[in-house]
């Protein structure tokens, strides 16, 4: 076994027995979680089955009203970013590290990190960063998330701001990924700026009770209370 080898595999964490292995087993997993709440992540609009309810909440689609219209898994971490630090992803891309590397199918699958999206955000979210953007309105309709394809940037709604740091935090520390300085300082502000709401503690709760353990940086779970 090379170092590298045996280095990728040290820093493999143990998984609670139902949690999910791959990125397709996160996403059927994902779906029995959200269910109670059916409310997507970017717009924080609702669903019912795949498909959403536009009118609902003001969304207009940008310019794919297909893709708009149904819900779609979101890494808030970009698999593209997780991949990108490990040697994988030189030898074959996504494909190769989801065949070969442990800790990122652990990463891939971690429902800590995967959100329900509306199909044409997480496609214009691709791998950007998160960031501070101008405010305009009317991109999404009434949707607050804005997108800077330019820049290659992304300001999310301010709702979810925090829990996309905390879950920034919570990735970095887990999978042993880096933060750039500009990155970490922007998720302290939204740490401290939107701390930590009563959904996000429950569905902190309800993710630790597949995947064996909560964000710490969302606070403590109790693993006793799991069904």
């Amino acid at each position: 076994m090379t170092s590298l080898a045996a280095l990728c595999l040290a820093l493999a964490l143990p998984a609670q027995a139902d949690a999910p292995r791959t990125f397709a087993e996160a996403k059927k997993a994902g779906w029995r979680l959200y269910a109670p709440q059916s409310t997507e992540f970017y717009c924080g609009c609702k669903y019912s089955g795949n498909k959403v309810d536009l009118k609902g909440c003001g969304y207009v689609p940008r310019k794919n009203a297909a893709r708009a219209s149904r819900i779609e898994w979101e890494h808030i971490v970009p698999a593209w970013q997780i991949g990108h630090q490990l040697q994988c992803w030189q030898h074959g891309g996504r494909k190769n590290c989801a065949r070969n590397d442990k800790r990122y199918q652990q990463a891939e699958a971690d429902l800590h990190n995967l959100v329900p999206s509306i199909g044409e955000v997480n496609g214009d979210r691709n791998n950007f960063s998160f960031g501070w953007l101008p405010e305009r309105s009317g991109q999404y309709g009434s949707c607050l998330t804005q997108v800077d394809f330019k820049a290659r940037k992304v300001m999310p709604r301010p709702t979810i701001r925090g829990m996309i740091a905390r879950t920034y935090f919570y990735m970095s520390k887990r999978y042993h990924l880096k933060l750039s300085r500009q990155d970490a300082q922007l998720y302290q502000a939204w740490n401290k700026t939107y701390p930590v709401q009563a959904w996000e503690r429950q569905r902190n709760q309800r993710v630790a009770c597949v995947m064996g353990h909560g964000n710490e940086f969302v606070g403590p779970v109790d693993l006793k209370a799991c069904g």
